[in-house]
């Protein structure tokens, strides 16, 4: 889009913007920071790897017992950032959280690599590690016990949907007058959005 700050729907620039990035990107396009508060109400911040999107919101999976599973669970609100270096351009994603469905987590945990099925049973995600030997021995055992057969589910991993509230996009512009747009509407995946243009 020669002006995105026209755009009137902001999934449909998410995704048009993601193509992009998907052909210039050298790796993991979908990668967002994302961050969350902790009991104390002071913020955590990582990277994270978004596997859907639809209008309903952005998907993500994780240990639930990890960090930002406990945070997210304690307080269902998060923020997500997207930083296309080779475009020049960024997204910012705020909203409530919910988790995903059953069927939804154990369709994508069926399309993860072996190893990694193996990893999501092995890893006490967040906790003290003593070795990585420990680590390794953990998925050992693991392999040896699922050497046949489907790797279920751990009951303790799933997914995340931020439902966005708030979109914000950026794209960087000559002598830092950057053009940004937000767009924002009351409640997740009800009624229309508000755009404004913002000062860079």
């Amino acid at each position: 889009m020669s002006d995105f700050t026209a755009a009137t729907d902001p999934f449909a620039l998410f995704a048009s913007w993601l193509i992009e990035a998907e052909a210039s990107e050298p790796n993991d396009p979908n990668g967002m920071a994302l961050a969350t508060v902790d009991a104390d109400g002071l913020p955590d911040v990582r990277m994270v790897l978004m596997k859907d999107f639809d209008e309903s919101g952005l998907v993500f999976y994780t240990n639930y017992g990890s960090a930002k599973g406990q945070e997210i669970l304690a307080n269902p609100k998060a923020a997500a950032l997207f930083h296309w270096k080779s475009l020049r351009r960024q997204v910012r994603v705020r909203g409530p959280v919910e988790p995903v469905t059953d069927a939804e987590a154990d369709a994508y945990f069926a399309t993860r690599p072996r190893h990694s099925r193996l990893g999501a049973w092995a890893s006490k995600q967040s906790q003290p590690l003593e070795s990585r030997f420990a680590l390794e021995k953990a998925v050992a055992a693991l392999a040896a016990k699922h050497a046949v057969g489907e790797i279920p589910r751990p009951p303790h991993w799933s997914g995340f949907r931020i439902k966005p509230t708030q979109i914000e996009f950026w794209k960087d512009g000559a002598f830092r007058l950057h053009d940004r747009v937000v767009f924002r509407r009351e409640v997740p995946g009800e009624g229309g959005w508000s755009r404004e243009r913002l000062y860079p």
